[in-house]
């Protein structure tokens, strides 16, 4: 039976390192210990913040202090929880590290109501009154233009002390399905039982033999069924505390408040959305294509993630995925592609799965370490994309980390996507350019198509579907299971109109943990339109456009998303990088259709 094998079975050289951050437990726990010994510190500036420039600026250093230290603490112990979701010592660790999270928010929460207390002029005298203050006029700016939505300080203190609870929803599906739920073994053609799991599920839809591939999607999809209730529970508290929440802040929608955070407007998600849906046409071209490719007289759901080339898809082991991206990385400098090779080669990355381990991937880390990459590397092109990825997350963390001060050396979701896809087109760039096999070559090109298909359209049908069910929600519509159900088979029927749908898809939904991040998921689409332009930049202009984006990342947080873009030379204010994407997406099947032809 092809098994998932447990974390001790895999080798060392193929987990990350987390001693670098802890040596053991005993430091962990001394580090917990330090940040709440010092919510007493912070606490203590309560009341007394405003006296002078120099009183602020003591408090903004110490809350700086605290949540730096406390970043560690927490990725930690998010990270020990990740690699084993049944350990139920890790898992203890996580929640106790999200209790201290929110105690030291409601220790801080003080502050920027007090900030937002003073007139436009006096908080400018302050900092041009005191030496030091000035590193925050980003920070107090930012501070400011939320004053109207931002409470009193019992209020914030209250929201702070919720956001355990109010995180719930999304922490209950993750465990649900990641550490309880068993999905079923099938029989894959060679008569061996195959487990499914959350990490390999789409690469079973990726195998030649249809009748299995139809067994793989009912067998997981029933599954689910059996947790329809619970799943759609938990669906629909996170959406009705996102709703409650922008309430209580005095804004008109969710959405509206989950953008107001980094200054983004809404009209942004209107414009890729309604621009993807205007062209749809692309979409079901590519539909067909995959139809005729396949050689079938209607594509099923279980059709969707098979390539349309023939053959089975490209081996690729880490090594060599390794070796394609740092070379792919190469147009954007020495130093950028040095950084990223010593990084793989310093246990960055816990590579394989390992039987409850969290689904996916992700870069992670602080300010204070250096990045950390969760996969479930599959052995195939997808995954070798995928690392490319999170690379590009862990290099913008790398860049921002070291040019910025703690304040802003994060990033905003809206910008961090564009790193990574950046990575992802370079990577297709390379392939392209100095793999000679035709047959990897189709692969490569059908990988580039899917990276548009699932990222730009299926992004924004998941960015279409989260927006009407938060529309429903604030307007008192009980988001049933029957109701989710509805709503998302519509969108999935407009947006695969050429494709035939079985009664499993409508309940898609219940296996996508984005819905649970608040408005999310529409930063995959901007984000891989403003990567295509920054790269069409890149390759065309060279060194100095490449300078311009690397600047941008090092912005950190230091400015808002859009300005950061423009320093990219990107405008996402407008339709036209969107558009560009659409035309990349559609000049790539035209280069594929050729080979195939």
């Amino acid at each position: 039976m092809s098994s998932v094998p447990e974390r001790a079975e895999i080798a060392d050289d193929y987990k990350w390192d987390l001693a670098r951050v802890y040596a053991n437990e005993g430091e962990w726990q001394a580090a917990y210990d330090a940040v709440e010994d010092r919510l007493a510190d912070l606490r203590s500036y309560e009341g007394r913040a405003l006296e002078d420039g120099e009183t602020l600026l003591a408090a903004l250093e110490c809350r700086d202090e605290v949540m730096r230290q406390l970043e560690t603490v927490a990725a930690y112990a998010r990270m020990r929880a990740d690699e084993d979701t049944r350990d139920q010592d890790h898992q203890a660790m996580e929640t106790r590290a999200r209790a201290l999270s929110s105690a030291a928010s409601s220790a801080a929460s003080f502050l920027e109501p007090a900030i937002q207390s003073l007139a436009p002029d006096e908080l400018d005298a302050m900092i041009e009154g005191t030496d030091g203050l000035e590193r925050y006029e980003h920070y107090l700016d930012d501070v400011h233009r939320l004053a109207p939505h931002t409470r009193s300080a019992e209020v914030e203190a209250l929201l702070s002390d919720l956001g355990e609870v109010l995180s719930a929803p999304g922490e209950v599906y993750n465990l649900l399905t990641n550490a309880d739920m068993t999905f079923p073994a099938v029989e894959d053609p060679d008569g061996n039982a195959v487990e499914i799991t959350q990490s390999n599920f789409t690469r079973l839809l990726k195998e030649r033999d249809r009748d299995f591939r139809r067994t793989v999607h009912e067998s997981f999809f029933e599954e689910l069924a059996d947790l329809r209730n619970t799943i759609g529970t938990t669906l629909g508290k996170s959406v009705r505390a996102d709703v409650k929440l922008a309430q209580v802040r005095d804004y008109e929608t969710a959405r509206e408040a989950a953008m107001d955070g980094p200054n983004v407007p809404v009209d942004v998600y209107d414009t890729v959305v309604d621009t993807v849906r205007d062209n749809l046409d692309v979409l079901h071209r590519h539909a067909e294509l995959k139809r005729r490719a396949l050689d079938v007289e209607s594509l099923q759901m279980w059709d969707l993630y098979m390539p349309v080339t023939a053959g089975e898809g490209p081996d690729v082991e880490y090594d060599e995925a390794v070796q394609h991206v740092i070379e792919a990385v190469a147009p954007l400098g020495e130093e950028y592609r040095t950084r990223v090779a010593e990084g793989v080669e310093s246990s960055w990355i816990d590579v394989y799965e390992n039987r409850g381990k969290q689904s996916g991937a992700y870069s992670g880390g602080t300010y204070d370490t250096h990045p950390y990459v969760l996969m479930n590397y599959q052995d195939d092109l997808t995954d070798m994309f995928t690392l490319a990825h999170e690379l590009g997350h862990s290099m913008h963390s790398e860049l921002a980390s070291g040019a910025q001060p703690y304040v802003y050396g994060d990033y905003s979701i809206f910008v961090a996507e564009v790193a990574s896809m950046v990575n992802e087109a370079l990577l297709t760039h390379h392939l392209l350019d100095t793999v000679r096999d035709d047959h990897f070559r189709r692969h490569v090109l059908n990988e580039y198509v899917e990276r548009f298909r699932s990222t730009l359209y299926r992004q924004s049908m998941f960015a279409a579907f989260e927006h009407e069910i938060h529309t429903l929600s604030e307007d008192d519509v009980p988001l049933t299971p029957d109701r989710l159900d509805d709503t998302y088979g519509a969108l999935k029927s407009e947006f695969y109109a050429p494709a035939a749908f079985d009664d499993h898809i409508d309940r898609e939904w219940m296996r996508i943990p984005h819905f649970y991040y608040n408005y999310y998921v529409y930063q995959y689409a901007t984000g891989i339109s403003a990567a295509a332009a920054i790269v069409t930049r890149v390759m065309e202009e060279g060194a100095s456009a490449a300078e311009d984006y690397l600047d941008a990342l090092r912005l950190g947080s230091s400015a808002y998303p859009l300005e950061i873009l423009e320093t990219a030379g990107v405008d996402m204010r407008s339709a036209e990088p969107i558009e560009a994407a659409v035309a990349e997406y559609a000049s790539a099947l035209d280069q594929l259709e050729a080979l195939l032809d």
